[in-house]
């Protein structure tokens, strides 16, 4: 596109989101209005069960900055980024829920210290100040800080959200490291962030908005990926941990695939016998809900 000044690809993971992917890709476009970028939008589809595959077929007809990926079986969100990742053309990548949560226009935010030539690499922060937030679950914000927490004690980086969806990227980290990543589901989090400490890529971080949903409006992620962001943590950071120590981390490790087998068994336990739905416990009530799959 002659009149634009580079492209900014921006990779959508979709799994049974009929309810929101018309709408997110909607808000996603109006963001280059008035702007001196491109857009290029992979939305990669995770083998959907609902009418998600209906509702992209008829927004990419509309609009030509819209390329449509698809799995012929569900592999995660992690399997969805590589591939999305490893299709993109932009100067500057990053990554977009289809769910609603995140607003698309903090990537103007984000683009700027990429611009400045003063990182090659920007996380939206869910934890920096912003002026309103909604109010939701403390286990999952306590988690997600803790696996932070957890991740720098590794990386020696002092990030404030290693779990926030809203990554940026410069073309040349990408070209770097998305062949070598593995995770196919949550784990991809700890597991970038890991390869990109271990480059020694410039990071900053910029505030961003988040509005997120409750289980019954359709979140996926279940204890069992926090217990895989541990061991995703351990497994590609090992190498910065003391020798005479590593077998602590060995030991504790085992364990970790324990808890991420019986939680990877009652997963496909119940999406056998219901592919709609899952059972997560919060607090002392079983619900059952829809199982979807700047500072330097």
């Amino acid at each position: 596109m002659p009149d634009k000044n580079f492209i900014l690809s921006l990779i959508i993971p979709c799994y049974n989101e009929e309810r929101t992917i018309t709408a997110c890709l909607e808000k996603v476009r109006a963001i280059a209005e008035g702007q001196d970028f491109a857009l290029e939008l992979i939305v990669v589809d995770d083998a959907s069960t609902d009418g998600s595959q209906r509702e992209l077929q008829a927004i990419a007809k509309k609009y030509p900055e819209i390329k449509l990926l698809n799995h012929t079986r569900n592999q995660g969100k992690g399997a969805v980024l590589r591939t999305g990742l490893l299709q993109a053309t932009g100067d500057f990548i990053g990554i977009q829920d289809a769910d609603d949560e995140y607003d698309p226009y903090d990537y103007i935010a984000l683009l700027q210290p990429l611009l400045r030539g003063e990182a090659e690499v920007v996380y939206g922060s869910r934890y920096l100040q912003t002026n309103t937030r909604r109010v939701l679950y403390f286990w999952h914000t306590a988690m997600n800080k803790f696996l932070t927490k957890f991740s720098n004690m590794f990386t020696n980086l002092d990030l404030t959200d290693m779990e926030t969806c809203y990554k940026l990227f410069s073309k040349a980290v990408i070209q770097k490291i998305a062949p070598s990543l593995r995770e196919n589901r949550f784990g991809f989090e700890p597991e970038i962030t890991a390869r990109i400490a271990q480059a020694g890529y410039r990071i900053y971080e910029c505030a961003i908005s988040y509005n997120p949903r409750s289980y019954e409006e359709g979140k996926k992620i279940g204890w069992y990926d926090g217990v895989r962001a541990l061991v995703c943590i351990m497994r590609y950071s090992i190498k910065s941990v003391p020798f005479y120590l590593r077998w602590l981390f060995y030991l504790l490790m085992s364990g970790l695939y324990v808890l991420e087998f019986l939680g990877s068994f009652q997963r496909r336990f119940r999406r056998k016998n219901n592919p709609n739905s899952r059972s997560f416990r919060l607090g002392l009530k079983q619900k059952t809900v829809r199982e979807s799959g700047c500072w330097p």
